[in-house]
């Protein structure tokens, strides 16, 4: 807006730079071309050593292969407290900051947590050593640290995990820190990591899934608990959406008690669409429930979908449906629901609605999306509403 105003002439960003370091006494110039005029960005590896912080930056990539990329990171940290803040530049590869210079209480140092990146302000991941994780997750679980912060940490060790610069067992061991996390933001990102890290394991270590599955159970009852199932008087629009996403991850991990109330709800749903017992919010995620229980010897759950599908007039509704049919765990069922998406009765721009399939069907899912058929069908209904999605 500024340059579109002054014209492009008055609107070099090396004046602005130039003004902004004339103002700070730091050397933006320099800091803003290292970041401006290279890709990519920097993962920061902290560890204790000899009551000092070690530092080392390298550049991070998802594939987990290594960059050549250096920057200069401007490194902002707090230690035991967000009143212990301080700032640097980390200029080269590598940096040491001796703890004793920044905290005062000496009896801390082998335990006060440090926190790098203080409220994700900064473009860069960090990597903690055992000992600073350990600490985190003793200060996660104490709730000594923000929404931010906690919502980073997750973050960060996720990627960190995808990239294979971390372990899953450092990984999984940090998010059991969450169990009594009630923020939105970070417990919406638990629930899709887990899901991630359940397909994952289902392909890598088949023999521990159902472990890891039931660990994720025991992360989010605790949550069920709290959140319920029927809307609470005063609760935020947040708690209400959370209640849905928590619910269906109960589901779809196999929690059984979740699964025999979502059932429960159904049926008087069936009986009496007007009953109280299944409330818009966690409708998607009994139905996900339902679906769960589905096979192909026991079909109750799908054909009673799909009545609610044909009954209603609400868009809303069957879009819930819509979404809620390839949940199955058995993949003829999921193809038919996929062969459904096609019908007449589907309207072409929802057809993609269906094609987040469960773990147990993507193979089925693949080979159905691969058939000419359904190339054409979607070839020919291209048009600006779905073709973004469809891509």
């Amino acid at each position: 807006m500024l340059q579109s105003y002054l014209g492009a002439e008055c609107f070099q960003t090396e004046d602005l730079w130039a003004a902004l370091e004339e103002g700070s006494d730091e050397p933006v110039n320099k800091l803003m071309n290292s970041w401006t005029r290279q890709k990519g960005y920097p993962v920061i590896t902290v560890e204790v050593k000899d009551q000092k912080l070690v530092f080392e930056q390298s550049q991070f990539l998802a594939s987990g292969s290594h960059g050549d990329g250096q920057w200069i990171v401007p490194i902002t940290l707090c230690c035991g407290s967000y009143d212990v803040c301080m700032n640097f530049l980390l200029e080269s590869k590598s940096g040491t900051l001796d703890m004793k210079e920044f905290l005062s209480d000496k009896s801390n140092l082998a335990s006060a947590w440090v926190k790098l990146n203080v409220d994700q302000t900064g473009f860069y991941r960090v990597k903690y050593d055992e000992d600073l994780a350990a600490r985190l997750q003793h200060a996660i679980e104490n709730k000594h640290l923000s929404a931010t912060d906690r919502y980073g940490i997750l973050d960060d060790s996720f990627s960190l995990c995808m990239a294979r610069q971390q372990s899953l067992n450092s990984l999984l061991n940090l998010m059991g820190a969450y169990r009594e996390e009630l923020e939105y933001t970070v417990l919406f990102n638990l629930i899709n990591i887990s899901y991630k890290v359940e397909r994952i394991a289902a392909d890598a270590t088949p023999e521990l899934l159902e472990y890891i599955k039931q660990f994720f159970v025991s992360l989010f009852l605790h949550l069920e608990d709290k959140l319920g199932w029927e809307p609470k008087t005063g609760e935020s629009h947040l708690d209400a959406i959370l209640r849905g996403e928590v619910l269906t991850a109960l589901a779809v991990f196999g929690h059984d008690l979740t699964l025999k109330e979502a059932s429960r709800r159904f049926c008087a749903f069936l009986d009496d669409r007007n009953t109280p017992v299944l409330h818009p919010d966690i409708r998607k995620a009994v139905y996900v429930a339902v679906m769960r229980k589905v096979s192909t010897s026991n079909r109750f759950g799908y054909e009673s979908l799909l009545r609610v599908y044909r009954e209603t007039d609400l868009s809303q509704e069957k879009t819930r449906v819509l979404s809620s049919l390839t949940s199955s765990p058995n993949p003829n069922i999921i193809l038919e629901a996929l062969n459904f998406l096609l019908s007449s009765e589907v309207r072409p721009q929802d057809a993609v609605l269906g094609l987040s399939v469960s773990r147990e069907g993507r193979e089925i899912a693949w080979t159905w999306l691969k058939a000419k058929e359904i190339e054409e069908f979607f070839a020919s209904h291209t048009n600006s509403k779905i073709a973004r999605t469809l891509k």
